[in-house]
């Protein structure tokens, strides 16, 4: 296994520095080399053309249980083991496709509220106007959600809250963080699409509690929110 990762590597590194990071013999580094293939390796190199081919049709997403199976259904007797091992010692791994994930949910039978702000994304001073939005982040455990606070004023994130799954608590903790950084007056408009988080009995009552305005977007209407979603969505700022 140490020769072979030697043998790939050789053209980007000189063979005397692999040898002594990998703890092996220049010597027999070279005598490796000077073998001629077994049955097995001379199989093992039929089976990797295969297997990339399998890889790079499916655009490099397929993992090895998908890519066994094609080469099972070309008529190649092999194992998921063994064309593990060849992607893995071959650098072949499979890119998880990102979905779409849905942060809105507009169908549900709580009451929503007109639209104070009209598109007026401007504010005179801090605490006067706020904003709201649930984005999504891909990371290597899966998606993220991530509920935000924005101050209109200098655009400054002022509550924030992240979980693994989608839910009205999530938007309500930015919330409550926004109100315990900021401690805003009476009269603040807080403005958010008509997802059923913002929509929600606790949502609203935290709001009312609290002495602020209520704003929502109009119905399907994407500019109504389109600061916040241009801050916070990740492909926006990419």
């Amino acid at each position: 296994m140490k020769f072979r990762f030697i043998d790939a590597a050789k053209e980007s590194f000189p063979v005397s520095r692999l040898c002594q990071v990998l703890g092996v013999s220049q010597s027999g580094y070279f005598a490796w080399r000077s073998r001629p293939a077994s049955p097995r390796q001379r199989e093992d190199l039929v089976l990797l053309a295969h297997i990339r081919s399998a890889f790079a049709r499916s655009k490099g997403t397929y993992g090895s249980p998908r890519v066994t199976r094609e080469l099972q259904d070309e008529g190649l007797e092999v194992g998921r083991r063994r064309t593990a091992r060849l992607m893995r010692e071959n650098g072949l791994k499979a890119r998880q496709k990102r979905r779409f994930k849905r942060t809105t949910d507009s169908h549900h039978a709580f009451p929503v509220a007109p639209n104070l702000l009209e598109q007026d994304f401007s504010a005179e001073r801090p605490n006067q106007k706020w904003a709201a939005d649930i984005s999504y982040v891909w990371t290597n455990e899966g998606w993220l959600y991530l509920a935000v606070i924005l101050d209109l004023f200098a655009r400054r994130v002022v509550g924030w809250a992240v979980s693994d799954r989608l839910h009205q608590e999530l938007a309500l903790e930015a919330l409550r963080k926004a109100l315990a950084i900021r401690r805003p007056g009476k009269g603040l408009i807080h403005h958010a699409d008509r997802g059923s988080q913002y929509c929600a009995t606790a949502y609203q009552a935290e709001l009312r509690k609290h002495g602020i305005r209520i704003s929502m977007s109009g119905k399907g209407n994407c500019f109504d929110i389109a600061l916040i979603m241009r801050w916070s969505r990740p492909s926006s700022r990419a």
